[in-house]
C-alpha cells in the first residue's frame, strides 16, 4: 500500500516536473505573443487619440490584409522578402553577431542577380536551369558583401554594426551608380521613364504559385528549415552557438573565433542575397535603386520578435507584411495614417525587447540555463 502510495506521489512530482519544464519551453513563445497583444492595445488608444474608432481600424487593417484571397495572395508576397531578411540576421545573432547590413546585402544580392539574368546566354536557358542560376548569382554577390564586415571584425577588431551601415550606404549609391547612370556595364534600361535594371531573362523567372505569391516564398520556407538544422544538428552550428554564447570558452576549447565570424558574416550575407535575388526572380523581373531601402532595418525587427528563432521567424515575419498589406486599406476607411502601423510595430518591438515589463505585467518567470546564454547573445551582438 504505502508503495503505491510514493508511486502516485512520484507520480504526481513527475507531472509537477514536466509542468514546470513545459512552461519554460512555452515562455520564449509568449513573451513576444503579449508583446503584441500589449501593443495593439497600445495602438488603440493611439487611434482614439487621433479621433477614430479602434475597433473599425483594426477591422480594416485584418481585412486589408485577409479579406479575400487576392490581399492574402498579397500579405504572402510582401512578407516573402522579410522572411530571407530576417532569417540573415538571426542567423548572425547566434554567433553573437549584429548584422544591421542585411538591406545592402539584399541590394547587392538582387543587383547581382539582376546582372547574371541579363546575360545574352541565359535567353535560351531553361527555368530549372535559370532560377538557380540567377539564385547562386544572389547568393555570390550577398556572399561577398556580407564578407567584408566579417573579415574587418576578424582581422581588425571593427565592429560590425559600424561596418555594415556604412556598407548599406555604399551598396545604395553603387547601384543608383550602375543603373541610373552609363556606368561601365550598362545596367539601365532606356525603355522606362524610372531607373531600373533590363529584364531578366523569361527562363530566370520563378513561376507564380497563386495571385502575387512566386515560387520564392517555398524557397525561404526550405531556407529556415536549413538554417534551423544547421544550426541545431551540425558540428558547425554547435560552434556558431558556442562562439556566439561565448567566445572565450570558444577559443579555448580549439575553434577557430575569427573563422566562424567570417563564416557567419558571409552565410548571413548569402542568405540576404538570395532573398534580394528571390524578389528579382520572382517578382518583377528587374531591380530599382531604392527597392529595399528600409528592408534591413524591418529584418532586425523581425528577427528580435522571432528570438532569432529560424522557424519562429516565419509567422513574424508574416505579421510584419500583412500589417504593412493591410495598412492601405485602414488608412482608406478609417482616415489614418500609415505610420500608425509603424507604431503599433515599435510598440511590439519595444515590449520584445524590454521583456523584463512584459514578464512583470503578466507574471512570466525569467528564463534560465541555456535560455539565459541565448538571451545574451543579443547584448553582445552590440558590444555591450
Amino acid at each position: 500500500m504505502s508503495s503505491r502510495v510514493r508511486g502516485a506521489g512520484g507520480g504526481g512530482r513527475g507531472r509537477a516536473h514536466a509542468a514546470v519544464e513545459a512552461y519554460f519551453r512555452l515562455a520564449p513563445v509568449t513573451v513576444p505573443l503579449y508583446a503584441i497583444a500589449v501593443a495593439v492595445v497600445l495602438g488603440g488608444l493611439v487611434i482614439l487619440l487621433a479621433g477614430a474608432n479602434p475597433v473599425e481600424a483594426y477591422s480594416a487593417l485584418f481585412r486589408g490584409a485577409f479579406g479575400s484571397p487576392q490581399r492574402i495572395a498579397g500579405a504572402l508576397a510582401r512578407s516573402t522578402p522579410f522572411i530571407g531578411a530576417a532569417l540573415a540576421v538571426a542567423f548572425a545573432f547566434k554567433a553573437g553577431l549584429f548584422n544591421i547590413g542585411a538591406e545592402g546585402q539584399l541590394l547587392v544580392g538582387g543587383l547581382t542577380a539582376a546582372w547574371v539574368g541579363t546575360f545574352g546566354w541565359m535567353a535560351g536557358l531553361p527555368a530549372v536551369v535559370g532560377i538557380p542560376v540567377v539564385l547562386l548569382a544572389g547568393v555570390v554577390g550577398g556572399a561577398l558583401w556580407g564578407g567584408i564586415p566579417g573579415v574587418l571584425k576578424a582581422r581588425t577588431g571593427a565592429h560590425e554594426v559600424i561596418v555594415t551601415i556604412m556598407l548599406n550606404a555604399i551598396a545604395l549609391r553603387m547601384t543608383e551608380w550602375l543603373v541610373a547612370s552609363r556606368a561601365p556595364v550598362i545596367l539601365l534600361d532606356e525603355s522606362s521613364s524610372v531607373p531600373r535594371t533590363r529584364p531578366i531573362a523569361a527562363g530566370a523567372r520563378m513561376p507564380d504559385l497563386f495571385g502575387s505569391v512566386h515560387l520564392g516564398l517555398l524557397v525561404a520556407l526550405v531556407l529556415c528549415a536549413l538554417v534551423w538544422f544547421v544550426l541545431n544538428r551540425t558540428t558547425a552550428g554547435f560552434e556558431i552557438r558556442t562562439v556566439g554564447i561565448n567566445p572565450n570558452a570558444a577559443r579555448y576549447a580549439g575553434m577557430s573565433v575569427p573563422g566562424t565570424i567570417v563564416l557567419v558574416m558571409a552565410c548571413s550575407g548569402a542568405l540576404a542575397g538570395i532573398a534580394g535575388a528571390g524578389e528579382v526572380s520572382g517578382g518583377l523581373g528587374f531591380l530599382t535603386p531604392g527597392g529595399f531601402v528600409g528592408f534591413g532595418f524591418d529584418a532586425i525587427a523581425i528577427a528580435l520578435l522571432a528570438r532569432a528563432n529560424p522557424f519562429a521567424v516565419i509567422p513574424a515575419a508574416l505579421l510584419w507584411g500583412s500589417l504593412l498589406a493591410g495598412a492601405p486599406l485602414m488608412q482608406l476607411e478609417a482616415g489614418l495614417s500609415i505610420d500608425l502601423v509603424r507604431i503599433v510595430q515599435a510598440l511590439i518591438i519595444l515590449f520584445v525587447a524590454a521583456d523584463a515589463i512584459v514578464r512583470y505585467l503578466f507574471r512570466i518567470r525569467a528564463p534560465r540555463g541555456e535560455d539565459v546564454a541565448e538571451a545574451a547573445v543579443f547584448a553582445k551582438g552590440w558590444g555591450v
